[in-house]
């Protein structure tokens, strides 16, 4: 009886433990494929990686990470799909940069770069011109000075065929005069000035132009000295530019 009882229980211990080797090995094979994936994912980080293994290691009260922290970590020098740099929507187009080009070199040609300066961004070319070299001050009339500058950015607009803007802006000095009660009344009228005189002094087509006055809500620097004030007492000559379809 003693002998068949020790044989039932050395039985049923050995398959018993067959059994477990077999489910243990299932579970090491199932933990590898998933390491194995976690590995072949460029974008994963050190820090995701890590929380992954830690919450399994818990789960199976602790147990060893298959794969070590430096093989994730070697991963990360290979550049992931999602953060390789692609050039913006908003990308400069070279057509506006050859048309900056242009706008500059007339603008040398012409002997102007001491009474306007210019810059572009992507919704076009911007001239800006000093109020003192077109209007006296609290002024909206064309003074004798700024003719021949007029004459020149005439020409200018005349060698291309974009809609231009004509913005007037002021510093932050109230205005109240007889004329004008507001720096937006001034700022608009000298756009509308420039704009007059463009239209019926250069012959540029009446649809290509428009006028806005802002007043002095956008200045170009801070208000803070006569220097600036003088600076932000402004119009700027805005080739538009019209991006191509694709």
């Amino acid at each position: 009886m003693a002998r068949r009882r020790k044989k039932k229980e050395t039985n049923s211990s050995s398959s018993g433990g067959g059994g477990w080797i077999t489910t243990f090995s299932d579970l090491m094979s199932l933990l590898l494929t998933f390491f194995i994936l976690l590995y072949s994912m460029s974008s994963v980080s050190l820090d995701k990686f890590n929380e992954a293994s830690n919450s399994i290691q818990s789960a199976f009260n602790g147990g060893e990470s298959v794969i070590e922290e430096n093989t994730v970590t070697d991963t990360e020098t290979e550049p992931s799909e999602d953060i390789i740099a692609v050039p913006s929507e908003d990308a400069v187009d070279p057509e506006l940069i050859k048309m900056y080009d242009e706008v500059v070199q007339f603008l040398e040609t012409k002997d102007m770069t001491a009474q306007a300066s210019v810059k572009y961004d992507q919704d076009g070319i911007y001239v800006n011109i000093q109020e003192s070299i077109l209007f006296g001050s609290g002024s909206a009339i064309i003074a004798d000075s700024g003719i021949n500058t007029l004459n020149n950015l005439g020409e200018l607009v005349q060698q291309f065929e974009n809609d231009v803007v004509i913005e007037g802006y002021t510093d932050d000095v109230p205005m109240n005069n007889a004329n004008f009660s507001s720096n937006w009344e001034l700022s608009t009228s000298r756009a509308l000035s420039v704009l007059r005189y463009l239209s019926e002094e250069r012959s540029v087509t009446p649809t290509r132009l428009s006028a806005k006055g802002y007043g002095e809500y956008h200045p170009s620097v801070p208000n803070n000295s006569d220097e600036n004030r003088a600076r932000n007492r402004r119009v700027n000559i805005v080739l538009v530019y019209e991006h191509q379809e694709e």
